[in-house]
């Protein structure tokens, strides 16, 4: 399997996975010209954009190492256009999911990425 195709699967598994826990999903792979957001799900009248990092095994360690200061910045102007295009007007935050495994298991979920 491609890194392509084990990303799409991961974000897949990573919106099931948030719909057994009560978020109802609105969109996946919402893109631009300038930017994405894997998974934006709503729960209790607020929207957590969620980025889902997979890594089939731990030797380039944790997808949660890979979400760095920049890739903060970046899920926030990502989000930022999201509230902006839909004409959002509730809460909004940033999430994270990680997945590892051939399986797809979901490792660990950050429901609030701090800025």
């Amino acid at each position: 399997m491609t890194n392509y195709s084990n990303g799409h699967e991961a974000e897949k598994v990573a919106a099931q996975y948030l719909i057994r826990h009560g978020w109802i999903i609105k969109q996946l792979n919402w893109r631009t010209t300038w930017c994405e957001i894997d998974i934006v799900a709503v729960r209790d009248n607020s929207i957590c954009f969620f980025e889902v990092k997979y890594r089939k095994s731990d030797w380039q360690g944790s997808g949660f190492d890979y979400i760095t200061p920049r890739k903060i910045a970046q899920m926030s102007r990502s989000a930022e256009s999201w509230v902006q295009a839909h004409n959002w007007k509730q809460d909004y935050y940033l999430g994270a999911i990680e997945l590892s495994g051939p399986d797809y298991a979901v490792t660990n979920v950050l429901y609030d990425v701090d800025l």
